[in-house]
């Protein structure tokens, strides 16, 4: 089950130029953090519970580099939350959803990640993120 809409992911050409444009609008950004796996370098903005995350390709050759290579800057994906994204996976697997991933992965802020093909949403990447166990949680399991 998905709890919300966690983010909007927008490719961009230059993370500082893209933070600059944000902040003149009165959005203020996080701090920026590399996902070395995907060779894409992220800053989240916050505006109340939603967040926008913009990419910027590390290297031409990867996935975020070749979106902006084939289409340019704009809405490279959506994000929806869930607490148990092995199951949704499985779920998805079993309705015939057409998965990148097999198998969640980590990505920025530590989440786990898993990609939905855009053929099974309407051309749409869909993102799929399960949130890290908070500190307590971890302990009590």
């Amino acid at each position: 089950m998905y709890r919300k809409i966690d983010h909007i992911g927008i490719a961009v050409r230059s993370l500082g130029e893209a933070v600059e444009r944000y902040r003149r609008l009165g959005v203020e950004a996080g701090d920026i953090e590399e996902v070395p796996d995907q060779k894409t370098r992220v800053a989240l903005l916050r505006i109340g519970e939603s967040r926008i995350e913009l990419l910027e390709a590390m290297q031409e050759d990867s996935p975020v580099g070749r979106f902006l290579a084939r289409r340019g800057e704009g809405l490279h994906h959506v994000c929806l939350s869930t607490d148990d994204i092995a199951s949704e996976l499985e779920r998805l697997r079993r309705a015939g959803v057409r998965l990148i991933d097999d198998a969640p992965r980590r990505g920025a802020g530590g989440c786990l990640v898993a990609f939905v093909h855009p053929s099974s949403a309407g051309g749409v990447l869909i993102e799929l993120s399960q949130a890290p166990a908070q500190p307590h949680e971890q302990q009590e399991r």
